[in-house]
């Protein structure tokens, strides 16, 4: 009796040494084994190292579009000469670089913008990029018509060189100085449209106050503690509130259309 059953014992063992074996070959292949299947573990390797350079890649090709200058300044073909006003601006001033028809600060700012000789009848699509410009030129141009709206939020402009043919935004009285020479002109320091002698012409409501938006522009803009349509509501706009119903309604929209799509399913 002792031998059968020590058969059997050490039988049962054998198997379970057995079944072990061949559960570790065949991690062990599946792992790094067989070259096919260590080829296929090398292979989604470097899926996830070429993910990475993917990123990488794009990382770098987006710093390059920052560095970029903004799509104004390639709107006319060409370069700037070293006589144009644009140019005498940033060579005299440290900090500035001239790249195509702009200056621009090591930010990318434009302080500048060179648009003569480029044959416009009207002002370029991208022209509202240049609301930080300082000094403009848009001499020997065949402007049809120059309204002052096209110059709204042009807060620093200082100087604006224009063809003879075209007034300057807002009319001689909106600017402190217009010298006229040869075929072209120069709007120099537009006034404040918030004081002085253009003061009697803005209207604010109550309890809001005046700011220069531009060349002969301006805007109302609310006081403190006032907020809303002409400024008649106290307080600030509820944010918490406005979000959270907002969220509820998302949700319990949400939640319809979710049980809605589930019933024609079912049927």
């Amino acid at each position: 009796m002792g031998g059968p059953d020590h058969f059997l014992r050490g039988g049962g063992k054998s198997r379970r040494l057995r079944n072990s074996r061949e559960r570790t070959r065949h991690v062990t292949g599946a792992v790094g084994g067989p070259r096919g299947e260590a080829g296929k573990w090398r292979v989604q390797g470097g899926g996830r190292g070429s993910w990475g350079l993917h990123l990488l890649l794009l990382c770098i090709l987006s710093l390059g579009r920052a560095l970029e200058p903004p799509e104004v300044c390639s709107e006319c073909p060409g370069s700037l000469q070293n006589s144009s006003e644009i140019a005498r601006y940033c060579d005299e001033r440290p900090g500035l670089e001239l790249r195509k028809r702009c200056c621009l600060t090591q930010r990318g700012v434009v302080v500048g913008l060179d648009l003569q000789n480029c044959s416009l009848e009207h002002l370029v699509r991208h022209f509202p990029q240049a609301r930080t410009a300082v000094v403009l030129d848009l001499q020997g141009n065949p402007l049809q018509e120059l309204l002052a709206s096209s110059f709204r939020g042009f807060t620093q402009l200082q100087t604006l060189l224009l063809p003879r043919s075209v007034d300057c935004p807002g009319g001689s009285t909106s600017w402190d100085n217009i010298t006229r020479s040869g075929g072209g002109q120069i709007c120099q320091r537009p006034k404040d449209a918030c004081g002085g002698t253009m003061k009697s012409a803005v209207v604010c409501p109550e309890n809001s106050h005046c700011a220069p938006d531009g060349p002969s522009l301006f805007q109302c803009l609310c006081a403190d503690g006032f907020r809303g349509y002409k400024c008649l509501r106290r307080g600030s706009f509820p944010l918490p509130l406005f979000f959270g119903i907002l969220g509820t309604a998302t949700f319990s929209i949400s939640i319809l259309l979710w049980g809605t799509q589930r019933r024609k399913v079912k049927i």
